[in-house]
């Protein structure tokens, strides 16, 4: 019997209800940032994580992929990692019989949920191999090509004070990054609660709610919630108003950028705006969701020149301008 449309959309802000109470119980504040990596699971796209060590940012991505009852895999980068040790090699093994055969040995990438720790600190040619399965969803060796399961999400953390020995991503690279999340420190209050919690004897463990199958269900119901026209155009004007050679540039833009955001942003300001109506309860998006997602989805896709550099202006403060004027 095929469920009502009413009784459907229901069990669905109850589940999204459900999944924020469990994390809250294990995270101190951060609830922006959770909707924002709820916000790119729901959209199937990866998130760039940059902030200072211990900042929760490993227990953020490990929570929500136990919540959400997803394979889960923390990939640690190193300059010696090798794009082997991600997605598996072939691997010579002998039976009893003395007959020798290749048997493929499937590496940390397949998993539904993947934590990749500091993936500036590995060359580029590790970089790509993580890359590809981003893009692709799929990963290639020895010539055979072997599909990843769904859904399949990559969060990335990046450290932003630590520059030695590192590999910063091309921008290339980036933008393949749904959202660029910069998490901060907490307030003073979240982070008396933190010490609370975690200096005592118990540990708060989150349960399970969801599982693969419903997470994709929460992903193409995502998809479905309407994007009216008139918020095309806001993300049309505001994707075109980056681009210092657009006539919808402002002065700032022409002085600042070198380059501005692509039509993949365009994409990603409209997938995450449906995405976040559905998880904020609301029949359609609006303009106020994009003034919510626009600041992840742009400050990883605009390059600064050196105007920009010189006067200390950065990305974020040129797009809260741009968002201010929607």
């Amino acid at each position: 019997m095929t469920e009502a449309p009413a009784a459907h959309w229901d069990r669905l802000q109850d589940t999204v209800a459900k999944i924020r109470s469990e994390t809250g119980r294990v995270i101190v504040g951060q609830d922006e940032i959770v909707e924002q990596l709820l916000t790119s699971l729901l959209c199937k796209g990866h998130c760039l994580l940059v902030g200072v060590p211990g900042l929760a940012k490993t227990l953020l991505v490990s929570t929500l992929g136990r919540i959400l009852g997803l394979k889960f895999q923390r990939i640690q980068f190193t300059p010696d990692l090798m794009p082997t040790d991600i997605v598996g090699s072939e691997i010579l093994q002998s039976t009893t019989a003395g007959e020798r055969s290749f048997q493929f040995i499937p590496g940390p990438i397949f998993a539904n949920l993947i934590l990749a720790d500091e993936i500036n600190r590995t060359p580029p040619k590790t970089q790509a191999a993580l890359l590809e399965a981003m893009q692709e969803k799929q990963v290639t060796v020895n010539g055979q090509t072997r599909r990843l399961d769904e859904p399949f999400i990559v969060f990335a953390t990046q450290n932003p004070i630590e520059h030695e020995g590192t590999y910063p991503l091309p921008e290339a690279q980036l933008d393949r990054f749904f959202f660029q999340l910069n998490i901060g420190y907490p307030s003073l209050d979240e982070e008396a609660e933190i010490v609370r919690r975690t200096t005592g004897h118990a540990d708060v463990l989150p349960e399970p709610i969801l599982d693969a199958e419903k997470v994709l269900e929460l992903q193409h119901a995502a998809v479905d919630v309407p994007l009216p026209e008139s918020v095309i155009q806001t993300i049309l004007k505001l994707v075109h108003s980056t681009r210092p050679d657009s006539p919808l540039a402002s002065p700032d833009v022409k002085n600042y950028v070198a380059y501005g955001a692509g039509p993949r942003a365009s994409q990603c300001l409209a997938r995450a705006a449906r995405a976040l109506a559905l998880l904020r309860g609301k029949p359609s998006a609006s303009a106020d969701e994009i003034r919510a997602v626009a600041l992840p989805v742009l400050r990883h896709r605009l390059i600064a020149n050196y105007n920009a550099t010189g006067e200390g202006i950065t990305t974020d403060q040129i797009i809260a301008k741009l968002i201010a004027a929607i």
